[in-house]
């Protein structure tokens, strides 16, 4: 498993391709952060990496598919997948070395977000950013990187054409992301089944653990669905 892993780290850093997705995300939120006036945390007057956390799920949701798209897509296109099934590895081995080295890199763009948060921690002039809330959030950013991963690494598992994998991949993550809210917010909901219906979004769960408190049932959820896209994935390995 670990070898797979190791294969699909490399494969994504061998070409430019995957240091310029990097670099666009750290881009992208850096100017969302510090740049554009709308979302700039240097305008609200308090120390909050509040606008950060609620815009990097959005930007994560283009970028894990970008690292996901290849998983399996590029092994049927080049007939490695051929030789990837007489290793002496079980489909459940496979997907799982495939996910973890995805993950991987997703926690590697995550990293360097953490200069953010050390430097609204020096600007602050009193009280700093909620440590407890921070952490939280990006344990959340790490489980909804999780859960893009296992939705991606699927997606590709279907098809040998890495755009069609990417937009899949992105659709998929989009409605686990706010399909669920819309369904929620519709007029024949809300007599009580609105908050029901929620529950079954992501952003339900990563809203909760954003605000520093970590409960099983948020714990469960995102490790049901990663379960669940990854058991797909090795079910569709073992029809191949």
């Amino acid at each position: 498993m670990w070898m797979i892993c190791k294969k699909e780290w490399q494969q994504f850093f061998s070409s430019l391709t995957g240091y310029i997705a990097l670099v666009v995300f750290l881009l992208i939120n850096g100017l969302l952060l510090f740049v554009f006036p709308d979302s700039s945390i240097l305008d609200f007057g308090y120390a909050s990496l509040g606008s950060f956390f609620s815009l990097a799920p959005w930007v994560l949701l283009f970028l894990v598919p970008t690292i996901t798209m290849r998983s399996f897509a590029d092994e049927y296109r080049a007939g490695t997948f051929e030789l990837l099934k007489t290793l002496p590895l079980k489909p459940a081995q496979i997907v799982w070395g495939k996910f973890f080295g995805a993950l991987l890199i997703v926690i590697c763009a995550l990293l360097p977000t953490i200069i953010y948060a050390i430097s609204i921690q020096q600007l602050s002039v009193t009280g700093g950013i909620d440590v407890g809330a921070t952490v939280g959030s990006y344990l959340g950013l790490v489980l909804l990187g999780a859960v893009f991963t296992s939705v991606g690494i699927c997606a590709s598992s279907f098809t040998n054409n890495t755009v069609v994998a990417f937009i899949a991949g992105a659709f998929v993550c989009f409605l686990l992301c706010s399909g669920f809210d819309a369904i929620s917010r519709l007029p024949v909901f809300r007599a009580g089944a609105d908050y029901y219906i929620e529950m079954l979004g992501i952003n339900f769960h990563y809203r909760s653990i954003s605000r520093g408190v970590i409960e099983s049932k948020d714990l469960v959820y995102f490790t049901g669905i990663i379960l669940l896209f990854l058991l797909v994935t090795q079910k569709k390995l073992a029809d191949r």
